[in-house]
């Protein structure tokens, strides 16, 4: 694997493309954009292996939604497609890898099912288990590869799983934990440790934060912390209700930081209303606190990512063809530099 500057992917779902930047000296250099990846919002990178797993969406009647695997060339950005697998079902909102890339998860919003498959030479293997739930706008394995976690937003929940050597998933018990009635639960991290899973609500802009039991699996509501700003003055917002047409509450992605000196971690979210990125701290023993800072970034955005170090944020937005990118100082941000990547864009990760 290349030695070379840190690169970051933006998918623009608009423009159905994926530009590749180069972030080196503070500032991002836009190397490549790929094209003929149709309304992709959602993808996977397989560093290890330099893959990109995107989600497309249909281009011409006929074919199906799917997800296509592309080869990255790290000189020059460029992404070349190498296999599909076809999702007749529907498209998908999230795509994760567990297993050092040779597990792949995933889950559709607008078809309500999840499924679990086997990666290996870059071909992503039939699924393996499928689940259903409303709404499911997440997946994320334990850092250790035990366990799965579903996001339901539509029936507020986390369904939880044990993961077999062959990628099947075997319910918990119990199968589903329960979120805060009407709070559409919609991204989620897991700490290093595997000891707190943290899920951002679409409606009410909360983070909960799930206790998770190493030995089983299990989660178990134990706090939450706001992550919207209070000026702003939204409502909470509700399933069905449209957000552009009413001044509500509409969060989108979440994040981890890197811990300060004292062993406090920041975990970033942003909201679509207000066009926010925030940080809550969370403490050594989970404990979390609100943001007391609140920048203004991109038009609605639903995407965002830091860099593996954490010293570096890129978000992008999708009422805006710019990314910005900030230096990170604890829970503030300074803006660096908003440069052109595409319509649409709404998905970044880091390489």
């Amino acid at each position: 694997m290349s030695t070379h500057a840190p690169l970051v992917l933006v998918a623009n779902a608009g423009d159905g493309s994926i530009s590749t930047f180069a972030l080196a000296d503070g500032e991002l250099t836009r190397l490549a954009v790929t094209p003929g990846i149709t309304g992709c919002s959602t993808f996977a990178v397989d560093a290890e292996r330099d893959l990109v797993h995107a989600a497309v969406k249909p281009s011409h009647d006929g074919e199906n939604a799917g997800i296509l695997t592309l080869d990255l060339d790290r000189e020059t950005g460029a992404l070349t497609p190498r296999s599909r697998l076809d999702l007749p079902e529907g498209g998908l909102n999230y795509i994760a890898l567990t297993r050092g890339g040779t597990g792949l998860l995933a889950a559709s919003y607008g078809a309500g099912y999840g499924f679990t498959a086997r990666v290996e030479d870059g071909e992503i293997s039939a699924p393996v288990s499928r689940v259903a739930f409303a709404n499911l706008h997440a997946v994320l394995a334990s850092p250790d590869g035990a366990h799965a976690y579903f996001v339901s937003l539509g029936d507020d929940l986390i369904a939880q799983y044990a993961l077999g050597e062959d990628m099947a998933l075997h319910a918990l018990a119990p199968e589903t934990v329960p979120a805060p009635a009407g709070s559409g639960p919609r991204h989620h991290v897991i700490s290093d440790d595997g000891a707190s899973v943290l899920v951002l609500t679409e409606f009410t802009a909360e983070v909960l934060r799930y206790a998770r039991d190493a030995a089983t699996g299990t989660l178990e509501l134990v706090g939450s912390a706001p992550a919207s700003d209070p000026s702003a003055a939204m409502d909470v917002s509700r399933f069905g209700l449209s957000p552009q047409d009413n001044h509500v509450i509409w969060a989108a992605d979440l994040h981890w930081g890197s811990p300060t000196v004292d062993g406090t971690r920041h975990v970033w979210a942003s909201e679509r209303q207000a066009s926010t990125l925030a940080a809550v701290a969370v403490a050594p023993d989970g404990a979390m606190t609100a943001p007391s800072h609140f920048t203004v970034t991109q038009p609605q955005p639903r995407g965002f990512a830091l860099s593996p170090d954490g010293a570096h944020l890129v978000a992008a937005g999708e009422r805006s063809t710019s990314v910005s990118l900030y230096a990170v100082d604890g829970d503030r941000l300074t803006l660096l530099q908003e440069t052109e990547t595409g319509a649409g864009a709404n998905w970044v990760r880091f390489v």
